[in-house]
């Protein structure tokens, strides 16, 4: 091909791109990065175990460690609107994974030796509304959702790392701003407002992404740290991510019909 026939395409090409709305570009983003993190493979994994050690701050200060293991599984059909959640995640800590967490579709149990005590709705609720705007949570679950918009606003370098910058707004209009690496296409920085239950007060949540590795077929970070209101919050650094345990049971995400049920606080 003629230099100039080279030169014909580019400037072509160029002009696609700039011919591109903000929908379209926000879209194309997204859908590069579904692609990175492993397509079909990615769409279709059914549950999840990262194995690590989870930190809590207060702040700025560290005010809790330990050895974590957190079980996730999607269910298909479940999440068929925005207010539904489409997936139970089981938070267990300590070496021998003696207590931790359950979160289910609507309610949620702290779990000791002493039995479930039902954790307050106010957290709960902040649980449920942080996962739904996770960027994660949405590429997996509500991608196609009706109403789902996602918009690009530029480009930029945030942290050393060159960005494309999306708003992802849902039927409700709630906005989460997820930050993709131009080059790995994957998620460093996601951020989102949400409205304090107890206080009222308008919170920032910023969530980083780092240390991406393969798990099997899927780009996952090992390395997720948040920050609410510009202060460090919680850390976690997996040693080790699994994609459709076979060994998994359902029993991990229900409680047992042997346990103890404790009285609110």
């Amino acid at each position: 091909m003629k230099l100039t026939s080279w030169a014909a395409v580019a400037a072509a090409s160029v002009f696609v791109l700039q011919a591109e709305t903000a929908q379209e570009k926000g879209k194309r983003v997204v859908n590069e990065c579904l692609n990175a993190l492993g397509g079909d493979r990615y769409l279709k994994m059914g549950n999840r175990e990262e194995s690590g050690r989870a930190y809590s701050f207060y702040r700025e200060q560290l005010s809790g460690l330990s050895i974590a293991k957190i079980y996730t599984r999607y269910y298909p059909g479940v999440g068929d609107t925005a207010h539904e959640l489409a997936q139970r995640e089981r938070e267990n800590f300590g070496k021998k994974e003696d207590y931790g967490v359950l979160f289910t579709e609507k309610e949620a149990w702290d779990i000791t030796y002493r039995g479930a005590r039902p954790i307050p709705t106010d957290r709960f609720a902040r649980y449920k509304e942080t996962t739904l705007r996770d960027v994660f949570y949405i590429l997996r679950v509500r991608l196609h959702e009706p109403g789902m918009i996602f918009e690009a606003r530029g480009s930029d370098v945030i942290e050393n790392s060159p960005v494309e910058i999306v708003d992802i707004t849902d039927a409700d209009n709630q906005t989460t701003t997820v930050y993709f690496h131009q080059i790995t296409k994957l998620p460093v920085r996601q951020v989102f407002f949400r409205r304090d239950e107890v206080t009222k007060d308008r919170n920032e949540e910023v969530t980083r992404y780092t240390k991406y590795r393969d798990a099997g077929g899927v780009q996952w970070p090992f390395a997720i740290q948040r920050d609410r209101n510009g202060e460090k919050i919680y850390e976690i650094f997996s040693d080790s991510v699994k994609f459709d345990n076979p060994k998994e049971t359902e029993s991990l995400y229900s409680l047992p019909s042997t346990i103890k049920l404790l009285k609110p606080e």
